[in-house]
């Protein structure tokens, strides 16, 4: 019997998003690059049927759900994640977590959509693989008996979205995809892991303070879609080109990937303001990759919002979600300290 297995084993429920994880590669064991072209992408059940461990730590709800590529993933597709979580219960019974088997591409982005926008006040674990089920060693089945594991702990309630690979635990708003095919690929830079998942047991050592699902402003049900808001990244000799661009497709805010600190190219800062003065919300990130993004008050004193910590990529959700909420620089940079 598994060390940490519990005497009345809890129900989690695995929901198939498709990635590497659920695939399956046409061209043998050996193949770690073209299995997503040349290879097949297994339906949830079929993917516990080839990792039986699994079984060991819960009973299983499988839910399928897509078997798309991460990199086709937008709100439509988490707009219906949300809802399919949302209602479980209602239409299945109790369940007592959540694990989302999920391509590594988007799966910090989906990750920090959902713990924004649940509102179950279960665990919600997210996981990956970085080599398909076929390959040999690959780290897809004990990433999904780990993820299990982590989803019927009790003490991942109140932490907001987990996400959970290569034996670490990380916050869904502090993780980002690190490396393009090591196993140690998911890492929070800033702060590091919130615990780490050994043969022993789920052992947590920290807990995130900032908000999260089920206590979140964010109501999704009846949009059909989010305001649009694109990414601008700063590089020298910037013109400023990016920010016109977006501002004519109709963007409703821009998020700047700025230059370590939250600094923008002379150029660049122009481009910001005339968008500012078109009614478009600017937010400043950093490329650096962590760090908080030290805004100064030229920018803030001309509107524009400091995006604290988050990527880039993350800010851009996070200012999608705000711009529902208001408009206004003071609302928005609420949204932005307290999330």
């Amino acid at each position: 019997m598994p060390v940490d297995q519990p005497q009345a084993r809890p129900r989690i429920a695995v929901i198939g998003a498709g990635g590497t994880i659920s695939t399956r590669s046409a061209l043998g064991s050996l193949d770690m690059v073209n299995y997503m072209a040349f290879g097949s992408t297994l339906n949830v059940e079929e993917v516990l049927d080839a990792v039986p461990e699994a079984a060991h730590y819960a009973d299983i709800a499988p839910i399928r759900f897509s078997a798309a590529s991460s990199t086709s993933v937008s709100y439509p597709d988490w707009r219906a994640l949300v809802q399919r979580i949302n209602t479980f219960e209602r239409d299945h019974g109790k369940v007592d977590g959540f694990v989302v088997l999920h391509g590594t591409g988007t799966l910090e982005e989906t990750a920090y959509f959902l713990h924004l926008c649940l509102k179950t006040d279960k665990p919600v674990v997210m996981t990956g693989s970085q080599r398909p089920l076929s390959a040999v060693s690959s780290d897809a089945p004990l990433n999904l008996v780990n993820a299990v594991r982590v989803a019927g702990s009790p003490d991942a309630r109140g932490m907001g979205v987990l996400v959970c690979l290569n034996d670490e635990i990380h916050a869904a708003r502090d993780v980002t995809k690190g490396a393009t095919s090591r196993l140690h690929t998911f890492r929070t830079p800033d702060f590091g892991i919130l615990g780490e998942v050994n043969g022993d047991g789920v052992n947590f050592y920290r807990r995130p303070i900032r908000r999260s699902y089920p206590a979140t402003e964010f109501g999704i049900d009846h949009l059909e879609q989010l305001p649009r808001v694109d990414i601008a990244y700063s590089y020298a000799g910037e013109d400023g080109a990016a920010v016109r661009a977006f501002a004519a497709a109709g963007a409703k805010g821009i998020v700047i990937a700025g230059f370590p600190g939250g600094r923008l190219s002379p150029a660049q800062k122009e481009a910001c303001i005339e968008a500012l003065n078109e009614g478009i919300a600017i937010a400043i990130s950093t490329r650096a990759g962590s760090g908080r993004a030290h805004v100064a008050h030229d920018l803030t004193g001309s509107g524009m919002v400091a995006a604290d910590n988050l990527t880039c990529q993350k800010a851009r959700i996070l200012l999608s979600l705000a711009l529902t909420v208001s408009h206004e620089q003071s609302a928005l940079q609420r949204i932005f300290s307290l999330y």
